[in-house]
């Protein structure tokens, strides 16, 4: 499978740009040559059981993959193209209202109940993994996605990014739902003020909601992402 996607790739496509690379493996744009249309083209090493899993899977508030190979642990993945702009991206400008705040959050959150859903934790909700496209909010990059399972005690592999992951992503317990609502408490914090919440919390109700969020204790948390959404 993996041979035969990577030969249709070079076929029927071709590469506009590089759009990232890490240790891990790299991002590219390319564009069909037949009918003109973008896709996103991931390379990587690791664990792609999440993309199978949304494999063909709708929902707006997420990319739709579309194909997924894997060979001695080095992945392919062929996803929609979202055009728009990150919210990292767009944080260097200007901040966000607490009206667009809960708006967008809102629809990270349904995002991430359909990953919940399907018993996958994303493990790196940040805003440079949140693309606005017109009113929606898609979160993508499932690299660092894993699938929960109860009978492990810790993860793996440590993944995530620095001021955005939970404690336990740091081989104190298993990631699991409510590591994903510790980095949305930290986004929210980020989008209202600037600032991890360490330095300088949200003010007024969305600042206690970022202190719930962000408990050390997965148990002080929000217990799902339904839950976080009422409130906001």
């Amino acid at each position: 499978m993996y041979e035969w996607l990577l030969e249709a790739l070079e076929q029927a496509f071709q590469e506009e740009r590089l759009l990232k690379r890490s240790p891990r493996g790299s991002v590219h744009l390319l564009r069909h040559r037949g009918t003109g249309q973008r896709f996103i083209l991931r390379r990587f090493m690791g664990n792609a059981e999440v993309y199978g899993q949304l494999l063909h899977y709708t929902c707006r508030n997420l990319p739709e993959i579309l194909e997924v190979a894997s060979r001695d642990g080095e992945n392919l993945v062929l996803e929609e193209f979202i055009e728009g702009d990150t919210l990292g991206m767009l944080l260097q400008g200007s901040l966000f209202t607490p009206e667009e705040t809960r708006k967008i959050v809102t629809q990270v959150c349904r995002a991430l109940w359909v990953l919940h859903s399907l018993a996958a934790v994303h493990r790196d909700v940040k805003p440079e993994n949140i693309i606005l496209r017109g009113s929606d909010a898609i979160l993508i990059d499932f690299d660092a996605a894993r699938l929960h399972k109860p009978e492990h005690e810790a993860d793996t592999q440590v993944l995530g990014t620095t001021g955005f992951a939970a404690p336990e992503q740091y081989g104190l317990s298993q990631s699991d739902l409510r590591t994903d609502i510790y980095s949305v408490g930290i986004l929210i914090n980020v989008m209202l003020t600037g600032q991890h919440p360490s330095k300088q919390l949200a003010p007024g109700r969305l600042g206690r909601v970022v202190e719930r969020c962000t408990q050390v204790s997965p148990e002080k948390r929000y217990p799902n992402v339904l839950r976080l959404m009422e409130v906001l």
